[in-house]
């Protein structure tokens, strides 16, 4: 087995990079991913980021009862083989409860080997088929830690009768960049590349021009399209419309502009790179030019449709200008241009938001005078506004019509759901909906567990907030920095110092570097403990981390 791992042929990583992975391996704390905020929640594609269907805020305080689980719910948790919780969410590599080969690596992989070829000696046999699904599922669950999936992802390419598949590399390459490796990154494309037979696609260099722009390197993503061509893909108005969009949700319209002068000329272009503009100078409110890159959208021969008209609505609800969105909507029916789901869902959430629930509803109303049928994300903020409202049976019905006019919950309704319930307390409630998403194969998100974490945190069942992060690493949803945060914070603020040390160290030995904010949250709780020496621990903790990350 070791052999393989010394044989230069299995790979075109660079031995350099090789040494740097062993070195990782036996100090997890290089592994320095920025931790992202559980707050900030992704929506659905069609609809704006500041459209939020969750509450932040704060129910009164629990009653302290760290091992109280609701008597309903009992069995179904208990189901779960709870850990210690003074054991944080570290496993044993002893642990049988789960038998499977994908818990199996996990659990490997979980264990911080010294090396390498440790890591792969323990991995060997372990096995028993190796399939295209266990390695997506395995990257899935350590998306956020770079290290043992890099590790997996090298150790599975030398089994014997196994091939990575295309999505397989899209995967690493998208875990490489999230933790802004992207010197391996840009040495697993070229590995692509060698493969041939079209591994590298659209969707390769959509992740590279993405992860490139997110990390603020807008010349170097601008520079991936314009040698696309070198790894077979087209460049095309499709990869331009990938570039743009890229620059644009990371806040650079600027460069997104400068691209389209550079290749208007060359590459035919079509509504959406005008709307990708559009949309673009309208968040930072240059509406002026937003404006003109509409009256040049007429020139090239496309009239402006509703996603061009729609940027300028949701940039007037953002800031709650509703007589200009009303004069919008007049422009837009003198073009004979009628709005669509996404357009009343902006308008209705937007209000819903500035409290003029009434107003609101009124949009739903009109909504189907007008014909437009409502879809998942219109129930989705519906059922978000009027449970913030406190208006809980107006929710349920609202689900009940949900179900009667065949649109089916998804995800995020779910996760409404539970959020709502948790902004309430409702703890039994809360679990219940959890359940009934496992019950209905509806796959949980890392924006599912959050505000479960935050409620029990502040209940301190300690014993459920165990069996919610076993819950997550089940369906393969990556515990990242944030919601390490979350817990140390959420702990701390109720008394629970041990454990938000033990997940505090967790947190630093995954290669997370704790913001300074939580940091001295947890010092200073601990100095009003007289807890010397665990204090003394952290700060020995978030020192390391500091050094690693310079």
């Amino acid at each position: 087995m070791l052999s393989r791992f010394q044989n230069p042929n299995l790979s075109s990583i660079s031995k350099t990079n090789i040494k740097l992975l062993r070195h990782l391996l036996c100090n997890p704390l290089c592994t320095l991913t920025e931790p992202t905020p559980v707050s900030e929640v992704t929506e659905s594609p069609e609809l704006p980021n500041w459209v939020k269907f969750f509450d932040t805020k704060r129910p009164e305080k629990a009653v302290l009862d760290e091992d109280f689980v609701i008597p309903s719910l009992a069995n179904w948790v208990e189901a779960q083989k709870l850990r210690d919780p003074s054991k944080a969410v570290k496993r044993p590599l002893s642990e049988t409860a789960d038998t499977d080969d994908i818990d199996k690596v996990c659990r490997i992989l979980k264990n911080g080997y010294p090396s390498l070829e440790n890591a792969a000696q323990a991995l060997d046999g372990c096995v028993s088929d190796l399939s295209n699904s266990l390695v997506e599922r395995v990257l899935k669950r350590f998306s956020n830690e770079w290290v043992p999936a890099f590790g997996f992802f090298i150790w599975a390419k030398a089994q014997t009768g196994y091939r990575h598949p295309p999505e397989a590399y899209n995967s690493m390459v998208d875990i490489l960049g999230k933790s802004e490796n992207f010197e391996l990154m840009w040495e697993m494309v070229e590995e692509m590349v060698k493969i041939g037979g079209g591994y590298v696609t659209l969707d390769t260099m959509s992740k590279v021009m993405r992860r490139l722009a997110r990390a603020g390197r807008y010349k170097e993503a601008i520079d991936a399209f314009r040698g696309i061509e070198r790894f077979g893909v087209r460049r095309d108005v499709l990869s331009l419309n990938t570039l743009m969009g890229a620059l644009v949700k990371e806040r650079s319209v600027e460069h997104a502009h400068e691209v389209f002068l550079e290749f208007k000329e060359s590459i035919p272009l079509n509504p959406q790179t005008f709307n990708v503009l559009i949309h673009g100078w309208c968040k930072p409110r240059k509406l002026d030019i937003a404006r003109n890159t509409m009256e040049e959208m007429e020139k090239h021969g496309f009239h402006p449709d509703v996603l061009s008209y729609t940027c300028f609505i949701e940039a007037y609800c953002h800031d709650k200008d509703f007589r200009k969105v009303d004069e919008v909507l007049g422009e837009m029916k003198d073009k004979a241009c009628e709005p669509n789901t996404v357009t009343y869902t902006i308008i209705m959430h937007a209000l819903g938001k500035a409290r003029e629930i009434t107003k609101a509803l009124e949009v739903y109303e009109k909504m189907k005078r007008s014909g437009c049928v409502p879809d998942t994300s219109f129930y989705n903020s519906l059922i978000f506004l009027l449970g913030k409202a406190g208006r809980l049976k107006d929710v349920q019905e609202v689900v009940e019509d949900m179900t009667n006019q065949g649109v089916k919950p998804d995800t995020l309704t779910h996760n409404t759901l539970i959020s709502s319930a948790c902004a309430h307390s409702q703890e039994e409630a809360a679990l219940k909906l959890l359940k009934n998403m496992e019950e209905e194969s509806c796959k949980p998100d890392l924006k599912t567990y959050a505000p479960l974490l935050k409620l029990f945190c502040r209940k301190k069942r300690m014993r459920v907030l165990c069996f919610l992060l076993d819950h997550m690493f089940k369906n393969d949803v990556s515990i990242e920095g944030g919601t390490y945060a979350l817990l140390v914070r959420g702990l701390c603020s109720n008394g629970k110092l041990e454990n938000a040390c033990s997940f505090f160290e967790e947190m630093v030995s995954k290669g997370f570097v704790p913001k300074d904010s939580t940091y001295n949250m947890l010092i200073k709780e601990l100095e009003g403990k007289s807890m010397e020496k665990e204090k003394k621990h952290v700060e020995k903790l978030m020192l390391e981390a500091k050094e690693q990350e310079i």
